[in-house]
Protein backbone atom coordinates (compact mmCIF):
# COMPACT_ATOMS: atom_id res chain seq x y z
CA UNK A 1 0.00 0.00 0.00
CA UNK A 2 1.05 3.21 -0.94
CA UNK A 3 -1.24 6.17 0.82
CA UNK A 4 -0.82 9.56 -0.31
CA UNK A 5 -2.66 12.81 0.54
CA UNK A 6 -3.17 15.79 -1.67
CA UNK A 7 -5.44 18.55 -2.01
CA UNK A 8 -8.05 18.14 -5.15
CA UNK A 9 -7.97 20.79 -7.03
CA UNK A 10 -10.54 20.24 -9.76
CA UNK A 11 -14.23 20.05 -9.01
CA UNK A 12 -14.66 17.29 -11.81
CA UNK A 13 -12.86 15.20 -9.95
CA UNK A 14 -14.37 15.33 -6.93
CA UNK A 15 -17.28 15.07 -8.44
CA UNK A 16 -16.41 11.91 -10.75
CA UNK A 17 -15.72 10.38 -7.24
CA UNK A 18 -18.90 10.98 -5.15
CA UNK A 19 -21.55 10.09 -8.36
CA UNK A 20 -19.89 6.36 -7.71
CA UNK A 21 -20.66 6.60 -3.97
CA UNK A 22 -24.23 5.56 -2.49
CA UNK A 23 -24.42 7.00 0.68
CA UNK A 24 -23.22 11.00 0.65
CA UNK A 25 -24.92 13.77 1.02
CA UNK A 26 -24.95 17.90 -0.04
CA UNK A 27 -22.64 18.41 3.16
CA UNK A 28 -19.47 16.63 1.29
CA UNK A 29 -20.01 18.26 -1.77
CA UNK A 30 -18.03 20.78 -3.62
CA UNK A 31 -20.64 23.40 -3.45
CA UNK A 32 -20.78 23.26 0.36
CA UNK A 33 -16.90 23.59 0.43
CA UNK A 34 -17.39 26.98 -1.48
CA UNK A 35 -20.19 27.87 0.58
CA UNK A 36 -18.23 27.65 3.25
CA UNK A 37 -14.99 29.26 2.49
CA UNK A 38 -17.09 32.19 0.87
CA UNK A 39 -18.94 32.21 4.35
CA UNK A 40 -15.29 32.55 6.51
CA UNK A 41 -15.79 30.31 8.66
CA UNK A 42 -12.57 30.96 10.09
CA UNK A 43 -9.43 32.97 8.53
CA UNK A 44 -6.17 31.30 8.59
CA UNK A 45 -3.15 32.36 10.13
CA UNK A 46 -0.94 30.62 8.34
CA UNK A 47 0.29 30.64 4.47
CA UNK A 48 -3.22 29.09 3.35
CA UNK A 49 -5.86 31.39 1.80
CA UNK A 50 -8.98 29.98 2.89
CA UNK A 51 -10.21 27.30 5.92
CA UNK A 52 -11.70 24.65 3.50
CA UNK A 53 -9.73 21.93 2.36
CA UNK A 54 -10.73 19.21 -0.31
CA UNK A 55 -8.47 16.19 0.52
CA UNK A 56 -7.83 13.74 -1.63
CA UNK A 57 -6.38 9.73 -0.40
CA UNK A 58 -4.63 8.18 -2.62
CA UNK A 59 -3.59 4.44 -3.61
CA UNK A 60 -0.57 4.40 -5.53
CA UNK A 61 -2.91 7.06 -8.37
CA UNK A 62 -6.50 5.81 -7.50
CA UNK A 63 -8.56 8.33 -5.29
CA UNK A 64 -10.24 5.69 -3.00
CA UNK A 65 -11.42 8.22 -0.28
CA UNK A 66 -12.54 12.16 -0.31
CA UNK A 67 -12.96 14.36 3.02
CA UNK A 68 -13.87 18.08 2.86
CA UNK A 69 -12.33 19.72 5.75
CA UNK A 70 -13.15 22.87 7.19
CA UNK A 71 -11.58 25.39 9.75
CA UNK A 72 -14.30 26.39 12.42
CA UNK A 73 -13.45 29.67 14.66
CA UNK A 74 -15.59 30.07 17.34
CA UNK A 75 -15.65 31.62 21.10
CA UNK A 76 -15.46 28.32 22.90
CA UNK A 77 -12.51 27.04 20.38
CA UNK A 78 -11.16 26.17 17.20
CA UNK A 79 -11.41 23.06 15.96
CA UNK A 80 -10.92 20.88 12.17
CA UNK A 81 -14.29 19.52 10.87
CA UNK A 82 -15.17 17.11 8.83
CA UNK A 83 -19.49 17.23 7.95
CA UNK A 84 -20.64 13.91 6.92
CA UNK A 85 -17.86 12.35 6.40
CA UNK A 86 -14.92 11.11 4.82
CA UNK A 87 -15.96 8.97 2.35
CA UNK A 88 -13.79 6.03 1.95
CA UNK A 89 -14.79 4.08 -1.33
CA UNK A 90 -12.69 0.73 -0.20
CA UNK A 91 -14.02 -2.71 1.02
CA UNK A 92 -10.56 -4.09 1.84
CA UNK A 93 -10.60 -3.93 5.57
CA UNK A 94 -6.64 -3.11 5.70
CA UNK A 95 -6.56 -0.47 3.04
CA UNK A 96 -9.69 1.13 4.77
CA UNK A 97 -7.83 1.20 8.11
CA UNK A 98 -4.86 2.29 6.36
CA UNK A 99 -6.88 5.44 4.60
CA UNK A 100 -8.57 6.64 7.84
CA UNK A 101 -4.96 5.95 9.69
CA UNK A 102 -3.21 8.44 7.27
CA UNK A 103 -5.74 11.29 7.05
CA UNK A 104 -5.76 11.38 10.75
CA UNK A 105 -1.85 11.77 10.86
CA UNK A 106 -2.57 14.69 8.02
CA UNK A 107 -4.93 16.22 9.98
CA UNK A 108 -3.21 16.18 13.11
CA UNK A 109 -0.50 17.90 11.17
CA UNK A 110 -2.79 20.62 9.77
CA UNK A 111 -4.53 21.33 13.11
CA UNK A 112 -1.02 22.08 14.70
CA UNK A 113 -0.46 24.94 11.47
CA UNK A 114 -3.85 26.01 12.20
CA UNK A 115 -3.30 25.91 16.23
CA UNK A 116 -6.23 23.84 16.53
CA UNK A 117 -7.34 22.14 19.76
CA UNK A 118 -9.49 19.16 18.42
CA UNK A 119 -10.37 17.36 15.39
CA UNK A 120 -14.30 17.28 15.05
CA UNK A 121 -15.54 14.44 12.18
CA UNK A 122 -19.17 13.80 11.73
CA UNK A 123 -18.73 10.48 10.01
CA UNK A 124 -21.40 9.38 6.91
CA UNK A 125 -21.22 5.72 8.95
CA UNK A 126 -24.51 4.28 10.05
CA UNK A 127 -24.69 3.85 14.04
CA UNK A 128 -23.18 0.46 14.46
CA UNK A 129 -20.61 -1.03 16.58
CA UNK A 130 -18.39 -1.71 14.46
CA UNK A 131 -18.23 2.13 13.05
CA UNK A 132 -17.97 3.55 17.02
CA UNK A 133 -15.11 0.41 17.55
CA UNK A 134 -13.60 2.12 14.36
CA UNK A 135 -13.10 5.88 16.02
CA UNK A 136 -12.34 4.55 19.20
CA UNK A 137 -9.46 2.57 17.87
CA UNK A 138 -8.25 6.16 16.04
CA UNK A 139 -8.06 7.67 19.52
CA UNK A 140 -11.76 9.51 19.13
CA UNK A 141 -14.43 10.21 21.87
CA UNK A 142 -18.37 11.10 20.87
CA UNK A 143 -18.95 14.86 20.86
CA UNK A 144 -20.87 16.66 23.27
CA UNK A 145 -23.00 17.80 20.32
CA UNK A 146 -23.75 17.19 17.11
CA UNK A 147 -22.84 19.53 14.19
CA UNK A 148 -25.59 18.01 11.69
CA UNK A 149 -28.30 16.00 11.37
CA UNK A 150 -27.14 12.51 12.77
CA UNK A 151 -30.52 10.63 12.52
CA UNK A 152 -32.78 11.72 9.05
CA UNK A 153 -36.14 10.06 7.92
CA UNK A 154 -36.02 9.28 3.97
CA UNK A 155 -38.77 9.40 2.01
CA UNK A 156 -38.67 7.33 -1.18
CA UNK A 157 -39.85 9.32 -4.22
CA UNK A 158 -39.05 7.14 -7.35
CA UNK A 159 -42.93 5.93 -7.53
CA UNK A 160 -45.97 7.27 -8.99
CA UNK A 161 -47.36 9.65 -6.98
CA UNK A 162 -50.29 7.55 -6.05
CA UNK A 163 -48.09 5.15 -4.38
CA UNK A 164 -46.48 7.72 -2.63
CA UNK A 165 -49.63 8.93 -1.02
CA UNK A 166 -50.86 5.40 -0.39
CA UNK A 167 -47.43 4.85 1.82
CA UNK A 168 -47.99 8.30 4.13
CA UNK A 169 -50.09 8.57 7.03
CA UNK A 170 -53.53 8.57 6.64
CA UNK A 171 -53.78 11.72 8.29
CA UNK A 172 -51.09 13.41 6.14
CA UNK A 173 -52.30 12.10 2.94
CA UNK A 174 -56.08 13.18 3.40
CA UNK A 175 -54.37 16.48 4.74
CA UNK A 176 -52.23 17.30 1.86
CA UNK A 177 -56.04 16.23 -0.68
CA UNK A 178 -57.84 18.52 1.51
CA UNK A 179 -55.12 21.32 0.54
CA UNK A 180 -54.92 20.31 -3.00
CA UNK A 181 -58.73 21.01 -3.28
CA UNK A 182 -58.49 24.11 -1.61
CA UNK A 183 -57.98 26.73 -4.48
CA UNK A 184 -56.61 29.70 -1.98
CA UNK A 185 -53.28 28.05 -1.94
CA UNK A 186 -50.33 29.34 -3.85
CA UNK A 187 -47.19 28.03 -4.29
CA UNK A 188 -44.01 29.78 -4.98
CA UNK A 189 -40.91 28.50 -5.81
CA UNK A 190 -38.14 31.22 -5.25
CA UNK A 191 -34.03 31.23 -5.88
CA UNK A 192 -31.21 33.30 -4.76
CA UNK A 193 -31.85 36.01 -6.95
CA UNK A 194 -35.57 36.45 -6.08
CA UNK A 195 -37.44 38.30 -3.34
CA UNK A 196 -37.98 34.91 -2.05
CA UNK A 197 -35.40 34.80 0.63
CA UNK A 198 -36.61 37.76 2.12
CA UNK A 199 -40.11 36.53 2.73
CA UNK A 200 -38.75 33.31 4.14
CA UNK A 201 -36.48 35.35 6.33
CA UNK A 202 -39.17 36.97 8.18
CA UNK A 203 -40.91 34.04 8.83
CA UNK A 204 -38.00 31.91 9.97
CA UNK A 205 -37.16 34.84 12.48
CA UNK A 206 -40.46 34.34 13.42
CA UNK A 207 -40.04 30.42 13.81
CA UNK A 208 -37.00 31.03 16.02
CA UNK A 209 -38.15 33.15 18.01
CA UNK A 210 -41.22 30.85 18.91
CA UNK A 211 -39.58 27.45 19.35
CA UNK A 212 -36.14 28.88 20.83
CA UNK A 213 -33.31 27.56 18.99
CA UNK A 214 -30.37 29.45 17.51
CA UNK A 215 -31.46 30.61 13.35
CA UNK A 216 -28.76 31.80 10.89
CA UNK A 217 -28.29 34.82 9.81
CA UNK A 218 -29.75 35.95 6.28
CA UNK A 219 -26.26 35.96 5.08
CA UNK A 220 -25.72 32.63 5.62
CA UNK A 221 -29.09 31.13 3.79
CA UNK A 222 -28.04 34.14 0.96
CA UNK A 223 -24.22 31.93 0.52
CA UNK A 224 -26.08 28.63 0.68
CA UNK A 225 -28.56 29.61 -1.84
CA UNK A 226 -25.21 31.27 -4.17
CA UNK A 227 -22.92 28.05 -3.45
CA UNK A 228 -26.25 25.60 -4.85
CA UNK A 229 -27.49 28.10 -7.60
CA UNK A 230 -29.95 26.22 -10.07
CA UNK A 231 -29.97 23.36 -7.32
CA UNK A 232 -31.54 25.14 -4.47
CA UNK A 233 -35.04 26.32 -4.15
CA UNK A 234 -36.87 28.70 -1.55
CA UNK A 235 -40.41 27.23 -0.95
CA UNK A 236 -42.97 29.30 0.41
CA UNK A 237 -47.00 28.90 0.53
CA UNK A 238 -49.60 31.91 0.94
CA UNK A 239 -53.22 31.49 1.72
CA UNK A 240 -55.16 34.94 0.63
CA UNK A 241 -51.45 36.19 0.51
CA UNK A 242 -50.34 35.20 3.65
CA UNK A 243 -47.55 33.42 3.74
CA UNK A 244 -47.90 30.09 6.47
CA UNK A 245 -44.76 28.17 5.77
CA UNK A 246 -41.70 27.92 3.85
CA UNK A 247 -38.81 25.58 3.38
CA UNK A 248 -35.09 26.00 1.43
CA UNK A 249 -34.54 23.02 -0.12
CA UNK A 250 -31.36 21.66 -1.77
CA UNK A 251 -30.99 19.20 -4.65
CA UNK A 252 -27.93 17.24 -4.52
CA UNK A 253 -27.46 13.93 -6.76
CA UNK A 254 -30.62 11.63 -6.36
CA UNK A 255 -31.96 13.86 -3.10
CA UNK A 256 -33.74 16.80 -2.34
CA UNK A 257 -33.13 18.22 1.00
CA UNK A 258 -35.15 19.81 3.16
CA UNK A 259 -32.64 21.79 4.83
CA UNK A 260 -34.28 25.01 6.34
CA UNK A 261 -38.07 25.37 7.07
CA UNK A 262 -40.29 28.17 8.78
CA UNK A 263 -43.94 28.32 9.80
CA UNK A 264 -46.19 29.82 11.48
CA UNK A 265 -49.09 28.19 13.66
CA UNK A 266 -52.27 27.40 11.58
CA UNK A 267 -54.89 24.83 11.77
CA UNK A 268 -54.60 25.25 7.69
CA UNK A 269 -52.78 22.02 6.17
CA UNK A 270 -49.92 24.51 4.86
CA UNK A 271 -46.81 22.40 5.36
CA UNK A 272 -48.49 19.30 4.47
CA UNK A 273 -48.91 20.52 0.93
CA UNK A 274 -45.72 22.61 0.41
CA UNK A 275 -44.43 19.37 1.20
CA UNK A 276 -45.95 17.47 -1.67
CA UNK A 277 -45.06 19.98 -3.87
CA UNK A 278 -41.06 19.64 -3.14
CA UNK A 279 -41.78 15.86 -3.69
CA UNK A 280 -43.12 16.52 -6.89
CA UNK A 281 -40.69 19.04 -7.79
CA UNK A 282 -37.89 16.67 -6.68
CA UNK A 283 -39.54 14.38 -8.84
CA UNK A 284 -39.02 15.85 -11.80
CA UNK A 285 -35.82 16.95 -11.01
CA UNK A 286 -35.03 13.04 -11.39
CA UNK A 287 -34.73 12.93 -7.30
CA UNK A 288 -35.48 9.28 -6.00
CA UNK A 289 -35.23 10.27 -2.76
CA UNK A 290 -36.55 13.32 -0.10
CA UNK A 291 -34.39 13.25 2.83
CA UNK A 292 -36.40 15.62 5.34
CA UNK A 293 -33.73 15.85 7.31
CA UNK A 294 -33.39 15.65 11.30
CA UNK A 295 -35.65 13.92 13.15
CA UNK A 296 -35.70 12.42 17.13
CA UNK A 297 -36.61 9.02 18.51
CA UNK A 298 -40.26 7.95 18.41
CA UNK A 299 -40.68 7.78 22.02
CA UNK A 300 -38.80 10.69 22.90
CA UNK A 301 -41.87 12.82 23.82
CA UNK A 302 -39.95 15.14 25.73
CA UNK A 303 -37.54 16.33 22.85
CA UNK A 304 -38.67 20.03 21.80
CA UNK A 305 -38.70 18.16 18.61
CA UNK A 306 -40.65 15.46 18.61
CA UNK A 307 -43.80 17.29 17.12
CA UNK A 308 -41.94 18.21 14.11
CA UNK A 309 -40.51 14.64 13.95
CA UNK A 310 -43.63 13.19 13.88
CA UNK A 311 -44.72 15.49 11.26
CA UNK A 312 -42.49 14.33 9.02
CA UNK A 313 -43.34 10.47 10.03
CA UNK A 314 -46.19 10.86 8.17
CA UNK A 315 -44.67 11.12 5.15
CA UNK A 316 -43.84 7.63 5.01
CA UNK A 317 -40.26 6.45 4.64
CA UNK A 318 -37.45 5.13 6.56
CA UNK A 319 -34.91 6.42 9.11
CA UNK A 320 -31.64 6.64 8.92
CA UNK A 321 -29.35 6.66 11.86
CA UNK A 322 -26.03 8.06 11.69
CA UNK A 323 -23.15 7.48 14.07
CA UNK A 324 -22.61 10.87 16.77
CA UNK A 325 -20.06 13.25 15.88
CA UNK A 326 -16.66 12.06 17.05
CA UNK A 327 -13.97 14.16 18.27
CA UNK A 328 -9.86 13.50 18.55
CA UNK A 329 -8.85 16.08 21.14
CA UNK A 330 -5.24 17.54 20.46
CA UNK A 331 -4.99 20.08 23.32
CA UNK A 332 -6.36 18.97 26.47
CA UNK A 333 -7.30 22.28 28.36
CA UNK A 334 -8.65 23.76 25.67
CA UNK A 335 -10.98 21.01 24.24
CA UNK A 336 -11.97 20.55 28.15
CA UNK A 337 -12.99 24.45 28.04
CA UNK A 338 -14.94 23.56 24.75
CA UNK A 339 -16.44 20.35 25.68
CA UNK A 340 -18.12 22.10 29.11
CA UNK A 341 -19.54 24.62 27.11
CA UNK A 342 -20.93 22.39 24.51
CA UNK A 343 -22.27 19.73 27.41
CA UNK A 344 -23.80 22.81 29.59
CA UNK A 345 -25.64 24.15 26.21
CA UNK A 346 -26.76 20.77 25.28
CA UNK A 347 -28.42 20.11 28.95
CA UNK A 348 -30.09 23.75 28.25
CA UNK A 349 -31.58 22.95 25.06
CA UNK A 350 -32.09 19.42 25.93
CA UNK A 351 -30.91 18.03 22.70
Amino acid sequence: MNIKIKEIQDKNEWDNFLNNIEQKTFLHSWQWGEFQKNLGFGISSQACETAQWNLGIYNKDDLIAVALVLKIVAKRGTFLFIPHGPIVKVKNEKLKMKSYETLIDYLKELANKENCSFIRISPILEDSEYSRELFKGLGFKSSPAHMHAERTWIVDIHKDENEILSCMRKTTRNLIRQGLKNKEFKIEIGDRVSDSLNSFYNLYQETVKRQGFRGFSKNYLQKELDAFGENAKVFLIKYRGEILAGAIVIFFDNTAYYHHSASIHSKLPATYLMNWEIIKEAKKRGCKFYNMWGVVEEDDKKHPWWGLSLFKRGFGGVELNLMRAKDLPLKRIKYFVNWAIETIRTKKRNY
